[in-house]
This record gives C-alpha cells, structure tokens and sequence, in this order.
C-alpha cells in the first residue's frame, strides 16, 4: 500500500503506511470546550484560546486531513470511529453528523463498524441524540464524574449532579443499546457513600457500559495549583484503592464485569474502538494534536486550531512530531496494554526472561494463569504498572 506524501517541512517522516491486517480505527478530536475544567490537560480550548478558529473552519480542516488520510490506507475499511475531546457535543447533531459524513466521503465503514462521540451532559438534548443516531452513530460516552454535588463542584464540572443520568436514559431512549458513563473517583472530599451513590446512579439507567478512572492531578491545571497551595488535600494512594475495590465489586453485583481495568461493561458492551487500541490496532488521529499509529509509526498533530487549520490549507499532514516503534518497543506496549484487559497476557508474548518472572507474582498473589494466558488478580489490579515493571525486569 502506498503511503503519503508528506509536506518538505516534514520530509522526515516516513511515508505512513498501514499493514493489512487487523482492526482500522479513525479517531477524530474536537478541540472545543465551553469551560475549561480544573482537573482536565486535554488538548482543548475555550472560546477565547482558539486563535479564531471556529468548528467551521476545523471541520473544513478535518476533511482536508481525511482526504490526504484515505491516499495511506487505500482499500482498508474503517472498523470503528471515535470523535473525542474537548465537548464533541457542542457541534449539535447536525454538526456531528457533518463529521460523519467527512469519514464516509473518503473512507468505506465496515457493515458493522461501531461510531462513537464522546458528550457532555450539559450540551446534549433529546433531539440531539436522536439526530446522531439517525447520521448512523451507534455509540454515546457521557461525561458524568459523581453523582455528588460538592464533588462536580472540585472538578468545576458545570453540569447538574442528575444531569448526566436523564442524559444517558435520553440516548437510550433515541436507540442507543450502547451508552457509556464516565465516573471519577478519590475527588478530595468524597467519601465512599458519595460513591456509591454516584454507581447506584448509573446502574439505575440501565447503561451497558462503565468507565471509572482514578483522578490523577495533573502538573499545570487549576487543580494542581490548589493543591500546591493548600486548599485541598493531595489525592491519597490507599483510598484510590479502596474506592477501587468498592466500585468493582457494586458493578459486579449489578451485572457489569471488569474487561480493561478501567472499564465495565454487560455482555456484548465492550468498546471496540479501544480494544484497538489495547490489543495494537491501527488508527489515523485526526484533528489538533490527535495521534495516529500506522505500521511502525506513531505521529501526533499541532496542537493549536489554528496552527492546525494553517497547515492543511497549504494541503501538507499536520504533523508536529513522530516516533518509530522498535520490535522492542511494540513488545513493551504489547504487555503493558494486553494485560490490563480481563482476557489477559497471552504467555507466548513474553520471553523466556519474562516467563521466568511468572512464578514469583503468581505466588504474590498478582498473576493468575488461565488456559495459555496470564491475568491480573482483583490485587494485581491495583498494582498493574508494577507488575508490568517486574514482568519486564525493569
């Protein structure tokens, strides 16, 4: 397959080529937030920091870069499409079926291809889901956070604690069977019943799908400096992991099972575009500062809108840096991802070194053997990046 003919600024990437097998993503990143929250280091942008662009004048982009995207991946069907962010949702319906629309000019969906947007509660109507699930999107990602008024109030989340479930029972009302709800958990001042409050909630909208995410304060956000300063505790180890386990265990009993460590879902739920992802699956990034993976190459965009928009009009791929993975470095990845998801490690990934290790975390009580695969115990869990270190010897 031929790749693409990148701009002389950038005459040191290589051509992007796609192999032929496996799984085929387009992921999608609109940069446009309303407000910014004080936990988020996303690649996002008011009103006032976009530099004049406007989702016009991106979405005018994004198609230029779809356009020069189908010339690397020519005959190759798109399994799965992600439109993240910043707030798709603030694009309306009709500005997300417009997205669509700019993948389905250039690229052919598989018959069976799964499309989801992220949304935020807050800019989202029943009209609006209806009008995506008609464009053809077939999955929704709600931003929910808690359930508790004073948590969303830390986070400087706008939306009203009840605001993210009537959301979610809308879309599954407008015929989405997939609905996803993002929680955040160990928010200095929540306590355990606040939580569970937050989990009684999702589970009472019937959605099939649960993403729940340690809050990680994050260098250079608003939430940073009031930590730094004082204002509110630093978040505290041993009560992310007992919020953990207290979550795992509601969602157990509510029918939705652990498949990525961060990610819940009934039978048939699981997020095929991020089991892409996980399993070194292909995707073309595209948008301000979205990253690609094609063969052996990861490449990242321009961050800013505008800088982005600039580029494309001279009819040159965005690109502001890349990498290319070793054998080595796929290996790393191949096991940091593969074993955080619930079907696990498979043992024949890792060499001879690496399997010697396999004893000593299975004794601990981190690693249990199943069949031909190796998979993180309810502990191990907990502690995932050090058993990856001990796995690689690091």
């Amino acid at each position: 397959m031929a790749g693409v003919t990148v701009s002389p600024a950038h005459a040191d990437v290589p051509p992007l080529v796609a192999t032929p097998d496996g799984p085929f993503g387009v992921y999608i990143h609109v940069p446009f937030c309303a407000t910014r929250c004080g936990y988020c280091d996303f690649n996002t942008y008011t009103p006032a920091e976009t530099g004049g662009s406007t989702p016009q004048s991106w979405l005018a982009s994004v198609r230029t870069e779809l356009r020069l995207a189908a010339a690397a991946v020519p005959g190759r069907a798109v399994d799965t499409v992600f439109v993240g962010g910043g707030t798709p949702s603030l694009l309306g319906g009709a500005g997300l079926a417009g997205v669509l629309d700019a993948v389905r000019d250039v690229f052919e969906l598989a018959d069976d291809a799964e499309v989801t947007t992220e949304s935020n509660p807050e800019s989202t109507t029943p009209q609006f889901f209806a009008e995506i699930r008609a464009a053809g999107y077939t999955r929704v990602s709600l931003g929910m956070q808690s359930a508790a008024p004073h948590v969303l109030r830390v986070l400087d989340r706008t939306h009203s604690p009840g605001r993210a479930v009537a959301a979610a029972r809308e879309a599954r009302a407008a015929g989405f069977d997939h609905v996803n709800l993002d929680l955040i958990y160990g928010t200095p001042g929540e306590t355990d019943e606040d939580l569970r409050r937050s989990v009684d909630a999702v589970v009472e909208t019937g959605v099939d799908h649960v993403s729940a995410y340690a809050l990680v304060v994050e260098d250079g956000t608003a939430l940073a400096r009031r930590v730094r300063r004082g204002e509110m505790p630093a978040v505290d180890d041993d009560v992310l992991a007992r919020r953990y386990e207290l979550l795992d265990g509601w969602l157990l009993d509510a029918g939705l099972q652990w498949y990525e460590v961060s990610n819940w879902s009934r039978p048939g739920g699981w997020c095929r575009h991020n089991l892409g992802y996980w399993n070194g699956g292909q995707w073309w990034g595209a948008g301000p500062g979205a990253h690609g993976f094609l063969g052996s190459t990861r490449w990242w965009n321009i961050k800013r809108p505008n800088a982005y928009t600039q580029k494309l009009a001279e009819e040159a791929l965005p690109i502001a840096g890349f990498e290319e993975l070793t054998a080595a470095d796929r290996h790393i990845e191949d096991v940091l991802l593969r074993i955080r998801m619930r079907q696990g490690l498979p043992r024949d990934l890792l060499d001879a070194g690496e399997r010697a290790r396999v004893p000593e975390l299975t004794a601990e009580g981190l690693l249990r053997p199943e069949g031909d695969r190796l998979v993180l115990t309810d502990r191990g869990r907990l502690l995932a990046d050090g058993v990856v270190r001990r796995l690689l010897g690091d």
